[in-house]
């Protein structure tokens, strides 16, 4: 199948938000492919204690909204950085993930169109230090740091895979 950047959608969008909206889409059409896959226990599993396919997924949900508060210039509340000590625990079901996911994504794009693009240049604080950025540079990142977790989360989905059918052909 084409990469969403590829398929000339989107192309009422500025390039640089288009970019974001497609890097987004694809980590969607990986998440749908590989999630089903998998079961409750496995998006779970640390497979040779690598990070469970579900940090992943509730990673990027969360990191979205943590970045694109820094590009729309204020700092994050209590709840956003609680939200960073949760994403590492085990339990939620498949399905919840998932539709905390989807959620994300969509807020997510809301909140990239509403972005003032006439200021990619424009200074953004970045974590309780307040590290300097820019909104373009807020931008850029959001794609390249979802794309990262995406592709770990395919990885991990792959390696629990093999590994399932290792054991059913050992049995």
């Amino acid at each position: 199948m084409v990469e969403p950047w590829l398929r000339n959608t989107l192309s009422a969008v500025p390039a640089v938000p288009r970019a974001v909206l497609h890097a987004l889409e694809l980590a969607r059409e990986n998440v749908e492919h590989w999630t089903p896959q998998l079961t409750d226990e496995e998006i779970h599993a640390t497979p040779f204690g690598l990070t469970p396919y579900a940090f992943h997924v509730r990673h990027m949900a969360h990191s979205l909204d943590r970045l694109l508060t820094y590009a729309e210039g204020a700092p994050l509340n209590l709840m956003q950085r609680a939200a960073l000590s949760v994403e590492l625990e085990p339990g939620m079901s498949t399905q919840a993930m998932l539709a905390e996911f989807e959620s994300a994504l969509r807020e997510a794009a809301g909140r990239i169109r509403r972005l003032p693009l006439d200021q990619l240049e424009a200074p953004r604080a970045v974590g309780a230090k307040g590290l300097p950025a820019t909104l373009g540079g807020l931008l850029v990142h959001l794609a390249d740091h979802t794309q990262r977790h995406a592709g770990q989360a395919v990885t991990t989905a792959k390696l629990l895979l093999a590994l399932r059918a290792s054991r059913a052909a050992n049995v």
